[in-house]
């Protein structure tokens, strides 16, 4: 790792702090300035022509976005008349230019594309770490439901519809990050630490799951696959790919867990209705995956019998099994 690519990682991890400690939007404008123009060489370290792609998607994205941010920022200290309409209006604007920065229907267009020419490592950050700066400015300013509730589910439902037609594997996570989206954004409804939560663990799951499309070389879901897997490795597949969707009683289920038992209490049942039946949806395109891997039978020649068990699928497989495992013990 040479110095250069060490001071750009340090500078998106230093100016997305600017962000969560800055108290004003003009301080959070310029963090998320130095988080965009630290990110792009990180992207632009393969020298192809899907890099340079990806690069200039992003920054056209994001240039965008801070754009739409920052004329909101100086309109909002020019104008005096009707103030509160002013504001308003200003306030959705600005979740508007989050929303571009996130990759969020009806911006989300670039998400997909962009994550496809991108290697493993910098979809992981694209999908984990850069949702972080523009969700703390989303959640520091939205504050009626009004503007929350249509992005929710409009998110939920793009990221349940567009993953069904897709091969590409990356395309599916892409639209899998859309939809829990949704979840991170109706967490600001209730409280503002547990939209962090849910990004937390999220984070760990996509973690396993692009360690493991990394270790198979997987791009397209016909290759998931080809490595004819022993049966701990197909374990590891289908439980990781059950964690992301949110199935009980794997740890990708604690967070929507979460969310659920609060929209229950404050009696959001009609918004609840249409995020739990999006991942239905989503976890119907994550089981065609695994499906393939489970009807065709273990076949392996005599002298590949003596298979060692993987220490990285059966610590996968433990990690995604550790809500059922705590709750056996605490019980």
């Amino acid at each position: 790792m040479n110095s250069s690519k060490a001071m750009f990682y340090i500078m998106m991890v230093m100016s997305t702090l600017m962000i969560i400690s800055s108290d004003n939007l003009l301080g959070m404008w310029m963090g998320l300035e130095i988080n965009m123009m630290s990110f792009i060489p990180i992207l632009s370290k393969d020298k192809s022509i899907l890099a340079s792609e990806s690069c200039m998607i992003y920054f056209l994205v994001q240039s965008m976005g801070s754009i739409l941010m920052i004329m909101m920022i100086l309109v909002n200290s020019l104008i005096n008349v009707t103030p509160s309409l002013i504001n308003e209006l200003i306030t959705i604007i600005i979740v508007m230019s989050m929303m571009i920065k996130l990759g969020a229907p009806p911006f989300h267009f670039w998400f997909p594309n962009i994550l496809e020419k991108m290697g493993w490592s910098e979809s992981f950050i694209l999908m984990t770490w850069q949702k972080m700066g523009p969700l703390m400015i989303t959640s520091s300013i939205i504050k009626d439901q009004y503007i929350m509730i249509p992005l929710v589910i409009l998110s939920v439902t793009v990221g349940a519809i567009g993953g069904l037609n897709q091969t590409s594997v990356k395309k599916i996570m892409a639209y899998s990050s859309i939809s829990h989206l949704g979840w991170m954004i109706m967490c600001m409804k209730f409280n503002n630490q547990l939209w962090l939560t849910y990004l937390t663990i999220y984070s760990m799951i996509i973690l396993m799951m692009i360690l493991m499309f990394k270790n198979y070389s997987s791009n397209y879901i016909n290759q998931v696959n080809i490595e004819n897997p022993s049966l701990t490795e197909k374990m590891m597949i289908s439980s990781s790919f059950l964690s992301l969707g949110g199935l009980p009683p794997f740890i990708g289920f604690l967070p929507k867990w979460m969310v659920i038992q609060n929209m229950i209490m404050s009696d959001s049942f009609s918004t609840l209705l249409v995020m739990i039946l999006s991942t239905l949806i989503t976890l119907f395109f994550y089981t065609r995956i695994m499906s393939s891997s489970f009807l065709i039978s273990f076949a392996s020649t005599k002298w590949m019998l003596n298979k060692k068990t993987n220490s990285f699928s059966l610590k996968i497989l433990i990690t995604n099994m550790i809500l059922p495992i705590m709750m056996i013990i605490s019980y």
